[in-house]
C-alpha cells in the first residue's frame, strides 16, 4: 500500500481539499486497497478546526464531503509513514524540508503542481487569501489525476 501525505500551511483549504479529490479518484478508479491518504498543516496555528466554509462550500459543489476533517500539524510519524509528500507552494516545501527528520524523508517531498508540463515550480495559491476557492479546486483536479497515473506506474 502506497502512503501519500497532502500538506498545506494550516490544513483546512488546500491539502483536505486535495485529500477528498484523490480519495474519490481512487474510488473511481477502484484503487483504494493500494492507497491510503491524509492530510496535514506545517503549523499547528488551525490545530482541531474544521475546514475552511469556503473550502467546504467549494468541495460540496463537486460532490465532495470534508466536513469530518480536523486541522493538525505534521509530525515526524507523518513522515515515517508517508512515502509521498505533496504540498502547495514554495513554503511549504521549504517548511516541510526544514521539519523532515532525514535527507530520506526530504526526498519524499514534492511541489503539487511540478507533476504537470509547464507548471513545475507555480505553487497553488493559499485560498485562505485569495478566496478562489474553486480556482484551488480545479488546479488539484488538474494535478492529482497525473500524481496518481505517475504513483501507479
Amino acid at each position: 500500500m502506497q502512503h501519500v501525505l497532502f500538506v498545506c500551511l494550516g490544513n483546512i483549504c488546500r491539502s483536505p481539499m486535495a485529500e477528498a479529490i484523490f480519495n474519490q479518484l481512487l474510488v473511481d478508479r477502484q484503487l483504494t486497497d493500494k492507497f491510503a491518504t491524509k492530510s496535514v498543516a506545517t503549523s499547528p496555528e488551525e490545530e482541531g478546526n474544521h475546514p475552511h466554509p469556503g473550502a467546504l462550500k467549494t468541495m460540496r459543489a463537486h460532490g465532495l464531503d470534508a466536513s469530518q476533517h480536523r486541522s493538525r500539524p505534521i509530525t515526524d510519524a507523518d513522515f515515517a509513514w508517508a512515502d509521498t509528500i505533496i504540498t502547495m507552494d514554495h513554503s511549504n516545501l521549504y517548511n516541510l524540508q526544514r521539519l523532515a527528520p532525514s535527507v530520506e524523508d526530504q526526498a519524499k517531498v514534492k511541489l503539487c503542481l511540478d507533476i504537470l508540463p509547464g507548471r513545475e515550480g507555480e505553487a497553488i495559491d493559499d485560498p485562505w487569501y485569495t478566496h478562489k476557492f474553486e480556482l484551488t479546486y480545479q488546479e488539484l483536479a488538474e494535478a492529482l489525476p497525473a500524481w496518481l497515473d505517475a504513483l501507479t506506474k
